[in-house]
């Protein structure tokens, strides 16, 4: 990207005003032998928006403060895919006040469009809740491509068993499945996201929102919400969405809040990257520096490595080693907002308005 190319220069020389603006954060680096050296983070902008698109020299790798030669690192982005995956909980409200009223065959389209969406970037689940106790899967986490849409287009034939709504305890048992989920996964680094669709307040009371919110906050998870409807309080929606929720003040805009809903999902799924490189050093321990170039700026993180022992015949695409230990515990996302507002703009049709997603920089619900 010449763009970028012609920023670092400028940053080099200090003329670019634009240098910075970039922020970096690391989940996990590892290095092995022969000398291989990976780091896994994401890139946002100052104001906290994913930076996506990024390619291998659009960053510059500095080994004690000297410039790494990209010929002699080969470094190159790895398919994060073997060392991290991301799922996604769909839960829909299917209470009473909405499985017996004209809106389900919107809804379910919205949802069959939301999980189509996501499916080509990670695992989704569907799963439903009325006033009952538990909540149940319309579609559980699979390998098996398409399965969430398919179980998204049956949510119209689902019939409440209780026509409560147990927001609250859904919320708390949908955490439960991801955790559980996540635990099956065999990869080092796994990442969870819970989207709720609700049109009401918690009715049943069987778990407290205090009890909930105290979930929530313990959880490693994303959290958005998307209310529709006079019944719910905009402070709920915003105690549930604490990475984001939207308010559907004309029920033919539920399409276009799920559609903003998933486009920030895949932008924060798109703004890790894996970065991997051949160390030309060969013993002692070493201070790297990795700066992101893109338009908007610049920015950078630092780690250490040791490269004791470290030889020849190295291949940057070999899967990094990633610490194992914790037993694969879920990852907590590096966050530049927590509990801001998406606002999802859509025409009163619904069909042909587009979805724009902003950040609220101040934050959540009044």
């Amino acid at each position: 990207m010449r763009a970028n190319h012609l920023l670092a220069a400028a940053c080099a020389a200090g003329m670019a005003a634009g240098c910075g603006g970039l922020s970096l954060s690391m989940v996990d680096s590892a290095y092995r032998r022969p000398s291989n050296v990976a780091v896994y983070f994401t890139v946002d902008t100052a104001g906290g928006s994913p930076v996506a698109g990024l390619e291998a020299d659009d960053f510059r790798i500095y080994e004690d403060g000297s410039l790494v030669s990209v010929a002699e690192s080969q470094q190159t982005i790895v398919n994060p895919e073997v060392a991290a995956e991301h799922y996604t909980l769909l839960l829909v409200d299917m209470s009473g006040s909405v499985s017996e009223s004209d809106q389900v065959p919107l809804i379910e389209q919205a949802a069959q469009e939301f999980t189509s969406q996501l499916e080509s970037h990670q695992r989704v689940a569907v799963y439903v809740f009325d006033g009952s106790e538990d909540i149940r899967a319309i579609t559980p986490f699979t390998r098996s491509g398409g399965a969430a849409s398919a179980g998204a287009g049956r949510l119209s034939s689902y019939n409440a068993r209780d026509p409560s709504t147990n927001l609250h305890g859904a919320v708390v048992a949908a955490i439960g499945e991801l955790d559980t989920a996540l635990e099956r996964s065999r990869v080092p680094l796994r990442f969870g996201t819970v989207v709720v669709f609700t049109d009401g307040t918690d009715r049943a009371a069987r778990v407290t929102p205090r009890e909930m919110a105290e979930a929530i906050e313990e959880s490693p998870y994303d959290f958005f919400a998307i209310g529709v409807g006079d019944e719910i309080s905009e402070r709920v929606l915003g105690d549930v969405g604490r990475e984001g929720y939207v308010m559907v003040a004309d029920r033919s805009a539920i399409r276009n809040a799920f559609r903003g809903i998933s486009q920030r999902i895949v932008e924060m799924t798109q703004r890790y990257y894996l970065l991997s490189y051949c160390s030309p050093a060969r013993a002692g321990v070493h201070t790297v520096t990795v700066e992101a170039l893109a338009e908007t700026g610049s920015g950078s993180l630092t780690y250490e490595f040791d490269a004791e022992g470290f030889g020849p015949n190295c291949d940057p695409n070999r899967p990094p080693p990633f610490d194992t230990s914790t037993g694969g515990t879920p990852r907590t996302r590096s966050r530049a907002t927590r509990g801001s507002r998406i606002q999802v703009r859509a025409s009163a049709g619904g069909e042909g308005g587009s979805a724009t997603v902003e950040v609220n920089p101040e934050g959540g619900a009044d």
